[in-house]
């Protein structure tokens, strides 16, 4: 797997919901994801604002994404005031909906996000995002033979086009940290995607420099500056998250789930669990486990 799409796969959890609203003028709305849920909004047509708690509002129109991935409270109100002035539209249609997210294991790309993530239309900005919301909305408006694959399918892409379209549109140069920099570095980019794709090999520092073809100590330090770990530990924590993951979502042995994250025993396995996680593997199996859909 490729990093971004790694991430998504081991953070997200349960079942992605979505909805075709209308809003008709005046209205105003609060808005409260919990911590754990990442909620979206669509416009698709009118317009309105989102007030968050602290800072300005954003104001948001037709095309518009809107992305809240760390929860917290907003309110949100047409742009019609007292629905007398003129401006705006009488009826907002949006689509929306928030997915699952592991609240007790975030990943650092995610936890960079802003509070707000606010993609505005631009024409030929983000076409493939574009083309996924068109898709949805029509969907969730003439629902077809299928339609809840379709959906679910669709949800798991816009996500991905969401994260995609906020690291592209961060300025990046050589100065710059952080997630945004650094999947937008060959080198390190190359060194994330080998340790994604296989996280049992027994990488080290230099086989994983020679993935981007840069020298070791370059690579170490510029891994560091980045990722903001070094590399063999953001390694060690990307196992065990995946192990996390698979304890949760999978009945495989410990044994089996050891060796998938490149321990070579059950006890080293569940000593360097324990101390990542200050919790026993099968006691954090039991209390995470997520009840069986039916």
């Amino acid at each position: 797997m490729d990093v971004l799409s790694d991430v998504i796969t081991v953070m997200r959890t349960g079942d992605p919901s979505s909805a075709r609203v209308e809003r008709v003028s005046p209205w105003r709305q609060r808005l409260s994801p919990a911590p754990g849920t990442a909620a979206f909004e669509v416009v698709l047509a009118g317009s309105y604002r989102l007030i968050p708690a602290a800072g300005a509002p954003v104001a948001l129109g037709a095309g518009d994404v809107l992305f809240l991935p760390h929860g917290g409270r907003y309110e949100l109100a047409d742009s019609v005031r007292e629905g007398a002035d003129g401006t705006g539209s009488p009826t907002t249609v949006v689509l929306c909906g928030a997915y699952r997210l592991d609240a007790d294991r975030g990943h650092p790309l995610l936890d960079e996000l802003p509070d707000v993530v606010h993609l505005p239309a631009r024409l030929g900005r983000h076409p493939r995002l574009r083309a996924v919301v068109d898709l949805l909305g029509a969907e969730l408006e003439s629902p077809g033979p299928g339609s809840n694959a379709v959906v679910s399918a669709l949800l798991e892409t816009l996500l991905l086009y969401v994260l995609r379209a906020w690291l592209e549109d961060q300025p990046v140069c050589a100065g710059p940290t952080g997630w945004a920099a650094a999947l937008a570095d060959p080198v390190i980019r190359a060194a994330l995607d080998a340790i994604h794709h296989d996280p049992a090999r027994p990488w080290t520092v230099r086989e994983l420099a020679t993935c981007g073809g840069a020298s070791r100590a370059a690579f170490a330090r510029r891994f560091t500056a980045l990722v903001g770990r070094p590399p063999l530990t953001y390694l060690t924590w990307w196992r065990l998250t995946t192990a996390a993951r698979l304890l949760r979502d999978s009945d495989a042995p410990l044994s089996v789930v050891a060796a998938q994250v490149g321990y070579g025993s059950e006890y080293a396995f569940a000593n360097a669990f324990r101390r990542e996680f200050t919790i026993a593997p099968g006691r954090y199996r039991h209390g995470k486990r997520l009840p069986r859909q039916t």
